[in-house]
C-alpha cells in the first residue's frame, strides 16, 4: 500500500511541475522530470520513509513551513536516496554545489533551463501537498527557506528576480 501511495504522490507532482514547465517553454523538462523517483533505488527508500508503517505521508518531517532537511534524517536509506536523486536531476541547487580542489566547495550557475524547472518544482511540490500551489505560495516558501541553500550569487539574484521577492 505504501507504494501505491508513494507512486500516486509522485504522479501528482509530476503532473503539476508538466503544466508549470509547458508554461515556462521547457515541456520536454515537464516530462522527463523526477524520473529517476521511480528507479527502485530511489522509490523503495522515499516509499518507506514517508508512508511506511507508523509514517504521516508526504509531510513527514516537513516544518510548518513545509521545508524537511533531506539529509541526516536519521534513515540512512532515505538519505543516501535523496543523494542519488539530486545528483541524477539538474534542478536540484545541490547539483550546482561542487567541489573546488581538496577542500573547498563552490555554488556554480544554475542554467535559466534547470532554474525555471527548480521553480516548477516548487510549485508543483506546493500544488500536490495542498499547500496552493501558486507564485505566492512559492514565494512565502523560498523567503522563509531561501537562507537555507547554498546558491551562486548571480542564480540567487536572477532566481529572486523571477519569484519577486527582492
Amino acid at each position: 500500500m505504501k507504494y501505491l501511495k508513494y507512486l500516486k504522490y509522485v504522479l501528482k507532482h509530476k503532473w503539476h511541475v508538466f503544466r508549470a514547465c509547458q508554461k515556462q517553454g521547457i515541456t520536454w523538462l515537464g516530462i522527463t522530470h523526477d524520473w529517476s523517483k521511480l528507479r527502485w533505488s530511489e522509490f523503495h527508500p522515499y516509499a518507506n520513509h514517508f508512508y511506511g508503517k507508523g509514517k504521516k505521508g508526504i509531510s513527514e518531517g516537513r516544518d510548518k513551513t513545509g521545508y524537511y532537511k533531506p539529509t541526516d534524517t536519521g534513515d540512512k536509506a532515505f538519505d543516501y536516496a535523496f543523494f542519488l536523486h539530486q545528483e541524477r536531476n539538474k534542478h536540484h541547487w545541490q547539483h550546482w554545489y561542487v567541489p573546488v580542489g581538496c577542500s573547498g566547495w563552490e555554488a556554480i550557475m544554475i542554467p535559466p533551463k534547470y532554474r525555471r524547472e527548480m521553480i516548477c518544482d516548487w510549485l508543483g511540490a506546493s500544488k500536490a501537498q495542498g499547500n496552493g500551489g501558486t507564485m505566492t505560495s512559492v514565494r512565502m516558501w523560498y523567503l522563509a527557506n531561501g537562507d537555507k541553500m547554498t546558491l551562486n550569487p548571480v542564480t540567487k539574484t536572477v532566481l529572486e528576480i523571477e519569484l519577486s521577492v527582492l
